[in-house]
């Protein structure tokens, strides 16, 4: 059949448009997103697991960082990363990567910036109280929030074993626990020593209270002050150092804290601990 005076059979439209371009299922056709592979981009490699910032290219590949400064090589394979958890491909940018200065945290580890919300972690790090979780969040609170992990404040560790067995710690809900003044034979080793999961990270540093874990130099002190036996720590630093109340103190001390350099080495060695034992992959 002709269309028209000089027209254009139905046979030669259908040879010249070929098959129907509706045919099939292309509503279900998804693509993978391209992104630039742009400096301190973070993403996870989907196969491994590894997560961290781009940092270059060696022979082809991407070069991912973690948190903790270890480096490995990727290659930019189609829809081999996850990026906000949705698989991505990389591509190395047209321009040439601008070097930038690396920002750093509180607790020396590179910062990660554009990091949306995530779900906290089934696992868990506990602290004795209040200021020891200030104090923690001063530090490592950047680094908590990009591995989801949340560290919640005990009223001491007296029911420790107790508050344990209610968690009910398992290969995917670790438990860490800091612990202040943690010596061979004193009440808090005791008290530890019936935590025996192999899902529960219990340690700590020497201090009597977690201000002492604070260096002196950063409070302009020589030392912190020696407090005779049987009076309470805290009052008797305040009455030595002339400050009427620990609240005002302890404002103090937290205000003059900014970075890993102004605490006490056993405190930076049992947090990373911490960080490293509930967010290891079961």
């Amino acid at each position: 059949m002709v269309v028209g005076g000089g027209g254009v059979s139905v046979i030669d439209m259908a040879g010249r448009y070929g098959e129907d371009v509706l045919a099939g299922d292309w509503r279900r056709r998804k693509v993978t997103p391209e992104v630039d592979a742009e400096p301190d981009l973070v993403v996870e490699d989907a196969d491994s697991g590894f997560c961290g910032a781009v940092v270059g290219f060696e022979s082809g590949a991407v070069v991912l960082e973690d948190r903790h400064g270890r480096r490995r090589n990727f290659p930019l394979l189609p829809a081999a990363f996850l990026l906000d958890g949705r698989p991505v491909t990389l591509r190395r940018p047209t321009r040439a990567p601008v070097p930038t200065a690396r920002r750093r945290t509180a607790s020396g580890s590179v910062a990660v910036d554009n990091v949306r919300a995530q779900v906290a972690r089934a696992s868990r790090i506990w602290v004795e109280g209040i200021h020891d979780a200030a104090l923690v969040e001063r530090i490592w609170g950047d680094d908590l929030r990009i591995e989801s992990v949340v560290v919640e404040p005990l009223d001491g560790i007296d029911a420790l074993d107790a508050e344990v067995r209610d968690f009910g710690p398992a290969p995917t809900r670790r438990l860490g626990v800091l612990v202040d003044h943690l010596v061979p034979g004193s009440k808090e080793s005791r008290i530890v020593a019936r935590v025996t999961s192999p899902y529960v990270l219990v340690t700590g540093h020497p201090y009597v209270d977690v201000w002492q874990a604070v260096k002196p130099a950063a409070l302009g002190i020589a030392a912190w002050p020696v407090v005779p036996p049987g009076r309470p720590w805290k009052e008797g630093v305040c009455a030595a150092l002339g400050v009427a109340e620990p609240a005002d103190m302890w404002r103090h001390i937290l205000s003059r804290v900014n970075t890993f350099a102004d605490v006490e080495t056993p405190l930076i060695n049992a947090m990373e601990r911490l960080i490293d034992f509930v967010t290891e992959a079961p």
